[in-house]
């Protein structure tokens, strides 16, 4: 690994300051915990510091949204540094802002948003053609602030900085379960600190119709058991996010994933009503009539009203999932697909869609869609949003099409950051894209599905690990070393909480609920020890492995709702064992912390019994606690035949695979995740393993 894979643009001297000079009696100074890391950056030495004569002056352009981003800075710098300070401009600010012009009145896909930041002991300066690359070099800023011996400081850099792709975003879909906008605005403010720079807005569904329309109001009336943001809420949630460079993208979705539409206007729809609000999960047969000439005049005047509350140029119509039962069952459509040599479903989609993109072209406006909407002869400004894939991508960018990717970055389906990580728009098929067809991949969005979220939990499901999406969008794409991005992100990750974003205060709270008022500290330790290596079945498994069919009533106070989707302990444990192994079972140091860790996983089960016996909650992991003191027992055994340096026998390393299979298998919907480590571990010590062939 070349040091620029790791760290593009680092010069050695800042190299080595990053890493410390190892073994030459210097002091080790702190890694830069920059995330997303820049395009370019050189390091020096010193620092300054930051105490509380610091201020800030602009210069250049200047405009209301750069002074409130300033005064964003400033209390967020406080927060993280305790350190009182003041808004006003000293005659010798610590900090210099200047911005060439203003950015567009209603924030467009492309703008510039580079900056440059330099730092000296003496002073520090950001440089932007637009407020866009001014606010994100006060995001970087705010990471470089760490605590030092001689106080608070940023060190000594120098960074040239733009992103890779103009479109990086979050989609979060508000209509399964519905997020109030304090719980918006927070995540709001998580993006600006990613840099990511779009905010989907999914608003209707088969659970929900989330806007209010003062031309329809039944939609929202009928269609939202009261669980809908006004006009003026919106636009309110709007302002917010052009303060913080965020464009915000509604989505309608059409003809299907629909119910919510037909409980207040049941003549949309292709089989009769009436219709109520969808409780469960799935996908649904209501769906549009796409041959009733009523239907588009209908979302003519609803298009024409939320195009002029949603000022974006981009508007979203989904378009995905339909599953065709009620138009097979209509004969009325079915008649209308033969007088118009309509011989499929699909054929009948893309007529539809035809149809509805030639309504928001002509309110002024460009779609966005899921992969379905991509059908010959449609308009080149429109945007495919993939769930598919790269295949599906770079085949519309073949055809001339842009495109943005979120297949891989659906934050729901509970994969490790590594596994996003791995993901970039340009890999797969559209690495052998042209470099004009490249450039109408625009970027992706990650997607937060609202099945298992709350207000409480949903924080969790997002942060951290959409901050290593952002980094993917916005970095260099050689960065891609995953041992160093877990460092950066587990301080990212505390830098966020300053923002007011739940995603680690959440969990000793739910976890407090499971285990009752009453419960000791051990006994919050005990459940705490479990809970932090356990995750969530992955992917779309968490219905087929329910007890019963969850719906949008169902409670989310379960263990499976409350751990975090990624496991850092048991990630640890296993780089640990990685270690071990990879030593031929003689790193003493590491087996010492491996014994630590087992002893402690074994004796829980006790620890934890007299709370399974008082909370239903903590008696439905019962079987896991056993588990994990059935292979921490398992892993300390196969420790001990390393220490004693002799080979376990073949019966027993059989007898522990199998155990170990069964405790891969889910249990409370739960994953018990050291499992595989331990595995490791018993495979090694074997015979015919690792550590018993260097015997």
């Amino acid at each position: 690994m070349g040091i620029g894979h790791w760290l593009p643009g680092v010069s050695v001297v800042g190299f080595a300051l990053l890493l410390g000079a190892a073994g030459t009696g210097a002091q080790e100074q702190p890694r830069l915990n920059l995330m997303p890391w820049p395009a370019s950056l050189q390091t020096g030495n010193g620092s300054l510091r930051i105490d509380s004569s610091f201020s800030v002056a602009l210069t250049g352009h200047t405009e209301a949204r750069l002074d409130r981003a300033v005064q964003r800075f400033l209390r967020q710098l406080s927060r993280q540094t305790a350190i009182p300070l003041s808004a006003k401009t000293s005659n010798k600010p610590a900090l210099n802002v200047h911005t060439d012009h203003a950015s567009k009145e209603v924030q467009e896909l492309g703008e510039d948003e580079s900056y440059t930041l330099s730092i000296t002991a003496d002073g520090a300066k950001i440089e932007a053609p637009t407020p866009l690359g001014a606010m994100h070099g006060l995001q970087t800023f705010l990471q470089l602030v760490e605590v030092s011996p001689d106080g608070f400081a940023a060190p000594t850099v120098a960074i040239q900085d733009k992103p890779r792709f103009p479109w990086r975003g979050l989609m979060i879909d508000v209509s399964r379960h519905f997020v109030p906008l304090e719980v918006l605005k927070r995540n709001l403010d998580g993006l600006e600190a990613a840099k990511m720079n779009v905010f989907h807005w999914h608003l209707s569904e088969n659970q929900g119709f989330r806007v209010e329309s003062k031309k329809f109001p039944k939609l929202h009336t009928l269609g939202s058991d009261g669980l809908y943001y006004t006009q003026d809420e919106i636009r309110d949630l709007i302002a917010y996010a052009r303060d913080r460079g965020i464009r915000v993208v509604p989505e309608f979705d059409m003809p299907g994933h629909s119910t919510a539409w037909f409980v207040g206007h049941a003549e949309l729809a292709s089989g009769p009503g009436p219709y109520e609000i969808e409780r469960k999960w799935g996908v649904f047969d209501p769906a549009m009539d796409p041959t009733n000439e009523k239907t588009y005049k209908f979302l003519d005047e609803f298009v024409a009203e939320m195009t002029r509350l949603f000022p974006d140029h981009y508007f979203h119509i989904g378009g995905d999932e339909v599953n065709g039962k009620q138009w097979d069952a209509n004969p009325k459509i079915q008649e209308f697909k033969k007088s118009h040599n309509l011989a499929t479903n699909e054929a009948l989609q893309a007529y539809f869609s035809e149809r509805i993109q030639k309504i928001v072209t002509k309110h002024g406006k460009a779609v966005v869609g899921w992969d379905e909407v991509f059908i010959p002869g449609v308009p080149k400004d429109i945007v495919i949003q993939s769930w598919r894939g790269q295949e599906s991508l770079a085949k519309a960018a073949a055809q001339g099409y842009h495109g943005i990717l979120s297949n891989g970055y659906y934050l729901d389906l509970g994969w490790s950051t590594a596994r996003h990580y791995a993901v970039d728009p340009l890999s797969g098929p559209a690495a052998s894209l042209n470099p004009e067809q490249q450039q109408l991949i625009l970027g992706g969005e990650s997607c937060m599905w609202a099945e298992y979220v709350n207000a409480e939990n949903i924080d969790s499901r997002i942060w951290p690990r959409n901050a290593a999406i952002a980094e993917r969008l916005w970095s260099p794409q050689n960065v891609t070393d995953v041992a160093p991005m877990y460092a950066r992100l587990h301080a990212v990750s505390a830098q966020l909480e300053w923002l007011g974003l739940t995603h680690r205060a959440y969990y000793p709270q739910m976890l407090r609920r499971i285990a009752g008022p009453g419960a000791r500290p051990d006994e919050l330790s005990a459940l705490r020890s479990l809970a932090d290596v356990v995750e969530p079945v992955k992917d779309y498994t968490r219905e087929a492995t329910a007890t019963a069919e969850p719906t949008s009533a169902t409670p989310l106070n379960r263990v499976v709702d409350a751990v975090p989707l990624e496991s850092d302990v048991a990630r640890r444990f296993g780089e640990l064992v990685d270690k071990f192994v990879s030593s031929s079972c003689r790193d003493a140091e590491a087996a010492a912390q491996l014994r630590a860790q087992l002893l402690g996983w074994r004796d829980n089960d006790a620890r934890l019994q007299p709370l399974e016996q008082r909370s239903f909650l903590v008696k439905e992991v019962a079987a896991t606690l056993r588990d994990l003191s059935s292979v921490a027992a398992m892993g300390l055994a196969a420790l001990d035949f390393a220490a004693k340096g002799g080979v376990a026998p073949e019966d027993w390393k059989a007898q522990q695979l199998a155990v170990i299979e069964q405790v891969e298998k889910p249990k409370s919907q739960l994953l018990l995740m050291p499992a595989p480590a331990i595995r490791k571990l018993v495979e090694a010590v074997a015979a015919g393993g690792s550590c018993a062939a260097s015997k």
